[in-house]
């Protein structure tokens, strides 16, 4: 049991420490100065009440025993804390550093005193077991002679492939890009996560038998129905890629692109690699729209690709400081914290909508259609480069939350503007057309609770069946389809199965 004490003892919380922003900003390396075992870490993690009722366990859709490695993590118990990691949690170490942690939002202690320091707990935990070699491949005894294709290698297919493949069935993992791990791969800025973490957990399954196919697009390269029927099972991982767009007059633009535009190019460029889009925020004026963790590694990103000057836009009101009455305990709060990136610069303006794109084409058409030499439809169809985005601020009022103030319309210099709006959902136009599966209303793959699709043999888990959502989400997802292929393959199942395919959490922060 952990220190009854230990919170009476330790009443603050102890963050770890960034690198100086004029440092950080030069480079794409990990923005903390420190990582792994401190002098005070084991002493955070004495404050875990070890309470009798762990509501940070259901805050956690992974179920993670975090009372339990909390206490060992205190005594420095590496072995046991890993192993009670990889209990529920393939890969901690990403979860540890990029999850917005719905279990410290749980935490009894959170009532009253700052909560539990769970993801540094955690992160500690699975730093030390890779620092003490304690993290091993798990191949499978025997082989089940039964075989799976996971289409997508985001955490979602990762986890479900690696679950598969140590219960003894082979299966090969299909991933478009050039390398595996989807958008931790490339929709993470390498400052927030390194990727080396993804390629030591790649080798690890490597060596436990899971087979990788990079460069291969189900769909184009190999058909949906030919996988199928390749294969004893498919698993459809692919994520939901679908961008929300912005119907705003001016969208034809040049200069304009999404978020997953821009962000895959600049980890690319990091690693010598080709961009596909060739976008920079070198010397420009950047707008981004959608305030979310997509827009904040749009901005640290510019801020490193030396951005004139960069504004993130977001059409909420800021977030409180303290947690507000209609997100009681233990809900996740959707409270205002500073990211990284936002303590490097930039400016956020909140209360703010978007109404029209300003182009160098549409401002020359405005003149002749003033002077009278242009016809007025012009404007609408000009071609040419973003130059400025025009707002308005909004308030709630007769026309809802976000009804537009009459005068305080204005316009953005822009030589760039990112979309971070969210997702619609997975991009199904070739497995619909080869492989015809339901969709839900939203456009997602339809499933039952089993993760089963409308076609036999066929699953779905992570983004591609849930919608946009979170790592720790995506992790459980995949988990618990891969026991739903195992039952449905062997008749019966050991693999643990965290969440059924309807559930959704108390509440889920905005992305």
């Amino acid at each position: 049991m952990g220190d009854p004490r230990g919170f009476l003892k330790v009443r603050t919380r102890h963050e770890l420490a960034e690198r100086p922003v004029e440092e950080r900003i030069k480079d794409w390396l990990d923005v903390h100065a420190e990582s792994g075992l401190q002098s005070w870490t084991q002493e955070q993690a004495a404050r875990c009440m070890d309470c009798g009722t762990p509501f940070c366990m259901s805050g956690c859709p992974l179920g993670n025993l975090i009372p339990e490695w909390n206490d060992l993590v205190r005594q420095g118990q590496w072995l046991e804390a890993y192993n009670r990691l990889s209990m529920t949690n393939n890969f901690p170490e990403v979860t540890g550093r990029i999850c917005p942690a719905l279990c410290e939002s749980s935490c009894v202690l959170g009532i009253h005193q700052p909560p539990t320091m769970i993801k540094l707990d955690e992160v500690t935990a699975i730093d030390q077991a890779w620092e003490l070699d304690y993290v091993k491949p798990l191949p499978p005894e025997r082989l089940s002679g039964q075989t799976v294709a996971v289409v997508g290698s985001g955490p979602a297919g990762l986890a479900c492939a690696q679950q598969l493949t140590r219960t003894g069935h082979t299966v090969v993992v299909f991933e478009r890009d050039d390398e595996v791990g989807g958008l931790m791969r490339y929709g993470i800025p390498n400052f927030k996560l390194d990727k080396g973490l993804i390629d030591r957990r790649v080798e690890q399954m490597k060596a436990e038998g899971t087979r990788f196919r990079t460069n291969t697009e189900v769909g184009k390269d190999i058909s949906w129905d030919a996988l199928r029927a390749s294969y004893d099972a498919v698993v459809v991982a692919i994520g939901s890629t679908v961008p929300r767009d912005m119907n705003i007059p001016g969208r034809q633009l040049d200069g304009i692109h999404f978020a997953m535009e821009f962000l895959p190019d600049a980890t690319r460029r990091f690693y010598g690699k080709q961009p596909v889009h060739d976008i920079t925020a070198e010397g420009k004026h950047v707008v981004i729209i959608g305030g979310g963790d997509t827009g904040s590694d749009c901005l640290g990103t510019s801020i490193r690709q030396g951005a004139k000057d960069v504004t993130v836009l977001q059409i909420m009101p800021q977030e409180p400081t303290s947690r507000p009455d209609n997100q009681p305990w233990p809900t996740f709060a959707r409270l205002y914290q500073k990211t990284s990136s936002m303590e490097e610069g930039g400016e956020y303006i909140y209360n703010t909508d978007s109404v029209s794109f300003e182009g160098t084409a549409e401002q020359e058409a405005r003149i002749s259609v003033e002077h009278g030499t242009q016809a007025e439809g012009f404007v609408a169809d000009a071609q040419g480069h973003v130059t400025g985005l025009k707002v308005v601020s909004v308030a709630p009022g007769d026309d809802g939350p976000f009804t537009r103030q009459p005068g305080t319309e204005r316009v953005l210099p822009a030589d760039l503007v990112l979309i971070s709006v969210g997702f619609l959902h997975p991009d199904t136009t070739t497995l619909v057309d080869q492989l015809p599966v339901e969709l839900d209303n939203r456009g997602n793959v339809a499933r039952d609770d089993a993760y089963a699709t409308s076609q036999d043999g066929v699953f779905a888990c992570g983004d591609a069946g849930r919608g946009q959502s979170l790592v720790v989400w995506a992790i459980a997802e995949g988990r618990s389809c891969a026991a739903a292929v195992d039952q449905y393959l062997m008749g019966s199942t050991e693999l643990p199965s965290p969440i059924v395919a309807s559930e959704r959490p108390m509440a889920l922060p905005r992305r």
